[in-house]
């Protein structure tokens, strides 16, 4: 793919070494960008921090809290960096990055960056900026803000001191590449400045239409219960027998929970033959079929594919996938294993922001935050498939703020590149450089690694050392490699019959529902590990899964 000529220009100017700011309207390529920037990059040197838990597993990256340490802040700004300070692995992976990528840094609060940047010149020790770490700050503050505890005014990144003492050069996208078609572009463009001219309320009408259940598209809602409502209410009108595709999951309770409440795929999967579904990952394989917010229509299904029919008439096979929770070390903590898909009928407005949605249907009124309608409107690819059941002027505004802020980005990006050239370098072909194979993890699909070892009927413990994974996540590939009904004789894992009964007994008294009452049971005997493997055989003797 060719860079646009403003790609080229911030292409030029991220290799500069100097602190940016990579900002535009949505659909100018943000993302691709920063990826070809990164192409070959080490990933401990160039971590990727997104501001939310479901932006970081859509990048496989970590979130800016983890990295930093900061949990929830409690007790304030000095208060965290004390406490974090005493962090000894923060002390390492701050040390050992050169440059920070902070992916939708407009739902970063001011405090929260500021506290970080004191975190990172403390561990440094160096009074520059950021204690010399260089910063990539990605985003566009006309779309969603920060969430904001206990009202009053927001706390815009840009308004802080730590904006400006970190000296960022914009670098301002201009050029779309989700869509081409003027009409959409001219009246996104107003909207993102909160301008209800006369030409973007003929353009809102003429799109206007009577909602009704035959649309085949998808809905986008302010609140989750109602989308998810809408979406299982559109499922039982088709005919044909409901399937369940429970999400597994591999890691410690607590992350386990983290990692629900972050993840684009829910915990269930519920499909029928006809039901439309949005895909929830970008297709990694050549020549790059679909991408997050693609739909298309169960053709087929069987448990280990899903053959999908997508709107623009292409039929395709999905696999599952891997979504992973990723620590501030950048170690997987806890994993997600289904099809990467959700259906498709209705989502909310949050859990859009990214995605590119090729029939959307949209509801523009009772909108509370700055660049909601925004956001909403953006995700649609064309003009022929937007459709808004209804608008008010009310709910299209932008904070004044974050207008005057763009009007001084705008000029400042003229000034800079005018001196750039528009020649694209070369675009590397190399992938990024992986993490060691302890944090391979969190890139998905490893489980296959683990096959071979168990064929040649490797011990558990040997495994572990070869592949430098803990025993239970060796035992989590086992269970993905059973459930896509890989033929694996693991029978030489099964422990030793005492062992066996008690554990057994254990989940037949307690249920098979939590691995803690029977670690309780047995007294601590055992390790989680043991338990595990346990519940894995019971599982699959009884059939209950496998």
């Amino acid at each position: 793919m060719q860079l646009t000529t403003c790609q080229s220009k911030a292409l030029h100017l991220l290799e500069s070494g100097s602190n940016v700011f990579l900002t535009g309207a949505a659909g100018t390529g943000k993302s691709f960008l920063l990826q070809q920037f990164l192409r070959g990059k080490d990933w401990d040197a160039y971590p990727i921090l997104a501001s939310t838990g479901t932006a970081a597993m859509l990048v496989n990256g970590r979130t800016f809290h983890s990295f930093f340490g900061l949990g929830i802040m409690e007790g304030g700004r000095d208060a965290t960096v004390m406490r974090v300070l005493r962090n000894g692995r923060l002390h390492k992976r701050i040390q050992k990055a050169e440059c920070v990528i902070i992916d939708e840094i407009s739902m970063l609060s001011g405090e929260t960056l500021a506290t970080a940047e004191e975190i990172a010149r403390n561990v440094r020790e160096s009074v520059r900026p950021w204690g010399g770490l260089r910063i990539i700050a990605v985003g566009d503050f006309a779309q969603l803000p920060p969430v904001q505890r206990g009202g009053g005014a927001v706390d815009w990144g840009f308004t802080h001191d730590v904006w400006r003492e970190s000296h960022f050069s914009p670098a301002f996208l201009e050029t779309p590449v989700r869509t081409n078609e003027p009409e959409l572009l001219n009246a996104l463009n107003s909207i993102r400045e909160g301008n209800v001219s006369s030409d973007v309320i003929e353009f809102l009408q003429s799109r206007t239409v009577i909602p009704n259940d035959s649309f085949d598209g998808t809905r986008l809602f302010p609140h989750r219960a109602t989308a998810d409502r809408y979406n299982h209410q559109r499922l039982d009108t088709l005919p044909g027998r409901e399937n369940i595709f429970p999400t597994s999951y591999e890691g410690r309770g607590i992350s386990i929970e983290q990692l629900k409440r972050q993840c684009p795929i829910p915990e269930e999967i519920h499909l029928k033959i006809g039901a439309l579904v949005m895909l929830r990952k970008n297709d990694a394989q050549y020549p790059y079929a679909y991408v997050n917010g693609t739909l298309g229509t169960i053709m087929a299904l069987s448990n280990d594919t899903l053959t999908i029919k997508l709107l623009d008439g292409k039929t395709i096979d999905l696999e599952r996938s891997t979504f992973s929770l990723i620590d501030g070390n950048g170690e997987e903590q806890a994993s997600a294993y289904n099809f990467p898909i959700t259906l498709a009928w209705a989502s909310t407005i949050h859990k859009a922001q990214g995605a590119s949605i090729d029939s959307l249907m949209i509801s523009l009124t009772r909108l509370w935050e700055s660049g909601h309608a925004y956001v909403a409107l953006s995700r649609a690819r064309s003009v022929k498939g937007l459709f808004i059941e209804q608008w008010d002027e009310r709910s299209i505004f932008i904070d004044p703020l974050v207008q005057d802020f763009y009007n001084g980005i705008r000029y400042e990006w003229e000034q800079i590149s005018a001196s750039l050239p528009d020649t694209d370098l070369k675009l590397s072909s190399e992938s990024r450089s992986k993490p060691s194979a302890k944090k391979a993890r969190a890139k998905g699909g490893n489980h296959k690694k683990t096959l071979p070892l168990l064929e040649q009927k490797v011990p558990l413990d040997k495994i572990s050392q070869q592949l430098e994974w803990k025993e239970d996540t060796i035992i989590g590939h086992i269970e993905k490699l059973l459930l896509e009904k890989i033929p694996i004789d693991i029978e030489y894992l099964r422990p030793e019959e005492y062992q066996f009964e008690q554990i057994a007994g254990a989940f037949y008294q307690h249920g098979m529902n939590a691995l803690k009452p029977i670690y309780d049971a047995c007294n601590g005997e055992y390790s989680y590990s043991e338990v595990k493997l346990v519940k894995l055989f019971l599982e699959k003797e009884e059939g209950a899964r496998f």
